[in-house]
């Protein structure tokens, strides 16, 4: 976990003044880093009868199709509005600064689906939340809601009430 967490670089003011941001890019770049991160996650719910990883774009998608790999279980994208070419659900959530949106493919998850839910970081939630209420919608079950990052400061597990969460590094 150690390694793990050296590999997180600090940047400052980005993407805006004020804001530290948490870059994984080292992580990935690092191959035991990266297959330790992946095993942990793993570890976590291996033994949780997963069917499907939803995670988000776009380094979600990164960590979460490794999950989903290992776990031997399907992979289901949640994009930006328009970048998926089937017919889509979409739920609008508030940002700090606004509001974004999030779509999925209406077959992407089927009634009784036992998910997992993965972003590469929690901060405010809102994101996370998104991809559960989508998941929701399509009647999947959600087995937990995992992180590489989360940055306990920004209280994001508040929107997150009920689902069994799991943040692998904690700033």
């Amino acid at each position: 976990m150690i390694t793990i967490s050296k590999k997180i670089r600090n940047i400052a003011d980005f993407p805006k003044k004020g804001i530290l941001f948490r870059d994984i890019t080292p992580l990935l770049q690092d191959a035991t880093s990266l297959k330790e991160a992946i095993d942990l996650l793993v570890g976590h719910y291996q033994d949780r009868k997963i069917d499907l990883v939803v995670s988000a774009e776009a380094r979600g998608f990164i960590l979460g199709a490794g999950i989903a790999y290992r776990l031997g279980v399907g992979f289901v994208p949640v994009r930006k509005p328009g970048k998926l070419p089937y017919e889509v659900n979409r739920v609008t959530y508030e940002l700090e600064y606004g509001e974004d949106s999030l779509e999925i493919h209406k077959d992407g998850v089927n009634k009784g689906d036992r998910v997992l839910v993965f972003d590469d970081l929690l901060a405010t939630g809102g994101t996370a939340r998104a991809m559960c209420q989508l998941v929701q919608e399509l009647e999947g079950e959600i087995v937990g809601v995992c992180f590489l990052i989360e940055l306990t400061s920004l209280k994001g597990r508040e929107k997150l009430k009920g689902h069994d969460i799991f943040s692998l590094i904690k700033y």
